[in-house]
């Protein structure tokens, strides 16, 4: 049997490890989204003389991610990028799971 002091230890080690947890558990949530397929590097603005398609395209194949602009918000998009790729430039609606400003897509589509 433990004693109360060893039994306070437990239950304090349970509450820190729960306060812990109880952000992740918050933190992600399935949405729909509607916006435009770009990259996080950058965002609503592109090289000048390039279309936003292959301006978006040209900075995803040197590393950057592909991004969808909601109003002001920029959210890194992970998952499916053959069909991002064929979306980039384009408005979209995408549902997926978002955690932060970044989503794990599940699908999307022209709005």
């Amino acid at each position: 049997m433990l004693s109360w002091k060893e039994n306070i230890g437990v239950l304090g080690v349970a509450l820190f490890g729960f306060v812990l947890l109880l952000p992740l558990a918050q933190g992600a949530e399935r949405k729909t989204l509607e916006g435009t397929i770009t990259d996080a590097m950058c965002g609503v603005t592109h090289k000048a003389g390039m279309s936003a398609a292959a301006c978006t395209n040209g900075c995803v194949n040197m590393g950057s991610k592909y991004a969808l602009v909601v109003g002001d918000t920029v959210y890194t998009l992970e998952g499916k990028s053959g069909e991002l790729k064929a979306l980039a430039g384009e408005k979209v609606k995408l549902t997926g799971t978002v955690d932060g400003k970044a989503v794990q897509v599940e699908s999307v589509g022209k709005s």
